[in-house]
């Protein structure tokens, strides 16, 4: 565990290695799960606030549900999620020629429509954070899908990125970038520390 301020972040996150392969997954991730994305207390008002913007890039199907449920919605075991369709599929996802999951307020930031480039949960995965029962502490944990993310965690391995390289731009949109420079010096003393412990061994 590696402990930065209030938040333990869990070994996995920088030992473990990982690389989306959108073309193997098919961005299973947004439709497969108990519930939609999970969403920060201030993200609710980036959804009111963008909702016109984003709704030109969503689906009829999408589109309804969100007009049916509301923008967002209370889930008892993740507090605020995004809506989903027929409980699979987030209703602000789509599928492109190559049936591959997209995000629509993505994509509506990515055109420069929005400032807010989707929900942090969703830029996070594989990573998910969890707050102590006091709420003063976070933990920051590895948690792929067995299944889904099979290619990508075999792409991680073939190309050697850790799961928190990969993870950089989102780890720094949520905690900021010493947080991530932290947490890089943490990962790199550790491989070294590992290396050293190696060699030993082999004498």
């Amino acid at each position: 565990m590696i402990a930065i301020e209030n938040i333990l972040v869990s070994d996995q996150v920088v030992e473990e290695q990982f690389v989306c392969d959108l073309t193997k997954c098919k961005g299973g991730c947004c439709e497969d799960g108990d519930a939609g994305a999970p969403l920060e207390v201030e993200e609710l008002a980036h959804l009111n606030n963008f909702y016109p913007l984003v709704k030109p890039y969503m689906t009829a199907e999408g589109i309804r549900e969100i007009e049916r449920q509301g923008k967002y919605v209370y889930d008892q075991e993740f507090a605020w999620v995004t809506p989903t369709i027929n409980s699979q599929i987030c209703a602000y996802g789509y599928k492109d020629k190559q049936g591959i999951v997209k995000c629509a307020i993505e994509q509506a930031y990515n055109d420069d429509k929005i400032t807010w480039k989707k929900p942090i949960s969703c830029h996070l995965f594989p990573i998910r954070i969890q707050k102590s029962k006091n709420g003063e502490t976070e933990f920051v944990n590895y948690e792929p899908r067995e299944d889904l993310c099979a290619a990508a965690c075999k792409l991680g391995k073939k190309l050697k990125v850790p799961a928190y390289v990969f993870l950089k731009e989102a780890i720094i949109r949520k905690y900021g970038q010493s947080f991530f420079e932290i947490l890089d010096a943490a990962a790199k003393h550790f491989k070294a520390a590992e290396k050293v412990l190696v060699k030993s061994r082999r004498r």
